[in-house]
């Protein structure tokens, strides 16, 4: 019996592999820091882009825009500004503040960007947000600080958390800033070409950073357990490199909004795949702020209009 699989059904399935996918970032990192002293933010970061680069080059010649000789110098320089934003300084200011906080609480830190993003853009555009997403950005942010709260009392005294948790709302910042500037460079490039000429200018910014600030970067590199290689090629590939191709087949199908619907479950997924693999455990008040936060960014991810015009 042949099965027919609707354009829907393939969209969600996507969407939802991308979001598992996603979701288990925080994971390889988490896993990769336990098993050498070698290993930092930047050269996990290194290992990471380095391994996605070729895909993420190929994929801008594939998908290269015709008219790109119409593309003015200044939406050249604003496209690399960009991809150093979104996915080299964001990736990198979470992969530091990993260092100090949980996998799950670093998820629910992070998931605060469409809030941020709301904010900055009414403060740009000098335009009053709309109580809705007032109330919005109020749960999400009181379910953040009942999660911080509670995972603070039971951190250990002189562990940097505070500091663990301002890089990781730092890298939201980041991610929050990058999106800001997307809407026009997607219109100009097409969104397939910019995805993948923001990443491949990421990744060429991570190395550059890893060869600079790493003395011995060659040694260092090279002498690194195969076991770290391994997660940091799994970094690249499997929650770099396919779900950015998985999300992108998605939004084709779906379109974006119903996208971010099913990406909303990235938060649970990361907390789950923390319980099996990392041995985190959230009491009641924290899954009470975590269902808060995942509440307030559906409100906002879902408004039609976060401003009043």
């Amino acid at each position: 019996m042949k099965i027919a699989f609707t354009k829907i059904q393939i969209g969600s399935f996507f969407a939802l592999c991308s979001a598992f996918l996603f979701s288990s970032k925080a994971i390889f990192i988490k896993q990769a820091y336990a098993l050498s002293d070698q290993v930092n933010a930047t050269v996990l970061m290194a290992l990471r882009m380095g391994s996605a680069l070729p895909f993420f080059l190929l994929m801008a010649c594939y998908f290269r825009n015709q008219k790109q000789h119409q593309i003015s110098t200044q939406d050249w320089g604003l496209l690399v500004v960009a991809g150093l934003m979104g996915y080299y300084f964001a990736s990198w200011l979470d992969f530091l503040g990993l260092m100090y906080i949980s996998a799950s609480l670093e998820r629910i830190i992070l998931f605060l960007y469409p809030t941020l993003t709301v904010l900055a853009s009414s403060v740009i555009y000098k335009q009053k947000i709309r109580l809705k997403t007032s109330v919005a950005i109020l749960l999400s942010y009181g379910g953040t600080v009942l999660v911080l709260l509670q995972e603070q009392n039971h951190a250990p005294l002189q562990n940097n958390f505070w500091l663990g948790a301002s890089l990781v709302f730092a890298s939201a910042i980041a991610f929050a800033a990058y999106l800001l500037l997307t809407p026009r460079l997607i219109a100009k490039f097409g969104a397939s070409n910019f995805t993948g000429l923001a990443l491949s200018v990421a990744c060429i910014g991570t190395l550059i950073h890893y060869w600079i600030a790493t003395p011995q970067a060659f040694t260092t590199i090279t002498t690194l357990p195969a076991t770290v290689w391994l997660y940091g090629i799994g970094l690249g590939i499997f929650v770099t490199v396919v779900p950015t191709f998985l999300l992108m087949q998605s939004i084709a199908r779906l379109g974006a909004a119903q996208s971010a619907m099913i990406a909303a479950i990235g938060p649970i997924l990361t907390i789950l795949l923390a319980v099996i693999f990392l041995n985190e455990h959230l009491n009641i008040w924290q899954w009470l702020g975590c269902l808060l936060n995942i509440a307030g960014i559906l409100m906002i991810s879902f408004s039609k209009k976060a401003l009043k015009h």
